[in-house]
């Protein structure tokens, strides 16, 4: 069986019109996928928890500075729409040590791309606090009276789908 130039021609031109078509629809999936990953960064509300584990003895203490210096700008992102709500919960009871922590803020966020999008709040915190030198070291101590402290992402599951 002999090839000819013209056969191998029209296959290669074939084969090339196949590929570039198949290209083109996953180009095309693949953009639409963009959009819906996008439209859903933007559309959904975006939930972080944050976890604060204090020293023992120093609960009561990191709530009053937390409600001096953070819940403040955190009320302010919420009147400028960039979050929906603040809350912070306590455990009634204790835990094993390995798993404790006295607070949990859960933060509501207008969307994911909102909470991902490295808001520089330094111009509400000197707004809020003109007394910088007060603030910068009263936020000092609020952290070195942590053992630990964590952030954590989370989203619904939907228990009625298969």
């Amino acid at each position: 069986m002999v090839i000819r130039k013209e056969q191998v021609m029209r296959y290669a031109g074939t084969a090339i019109f196949v590929l570039l078509a198949i290209l083109w629809v996953g180009y095309g999936r693949a953009r639409s996928f963009q959009g819906t990953a996008a439209s859903e960064g933007t559309a959904q509300p975006f939930v972080i928890e944050y976890y604060y584990k204090t020293k023992w003895g120093h609960a009561d203490e990191f709530l009053a500075l937390f409600k001096k210096n953070h819940y403040p700008v955190l009320k302010k992102e919420v009147e400028l729409g960039r979050m929906l709500k603040v809350t912070m919960v306590a455990p009634r009871y204790h835990t094993t040590e390995d798993g404790r922590w006295d607070f949990r803020v859960t933060i509501v966020y207008k969307n994911a791309a909102i909470a991902n999008d490295n808001f520089d709040s330094a111009a509400l915190i000197k707004q809020l606090y003109p007394d910088q030198e007060t603030y910068k070291k009263e936020e000092q101590r609020r952290f070195e009276i942590l053992d630990a402290h964590w952030d954590l992402p989370i989203k619904d599951v939907d228990l009625d789908t298969r």
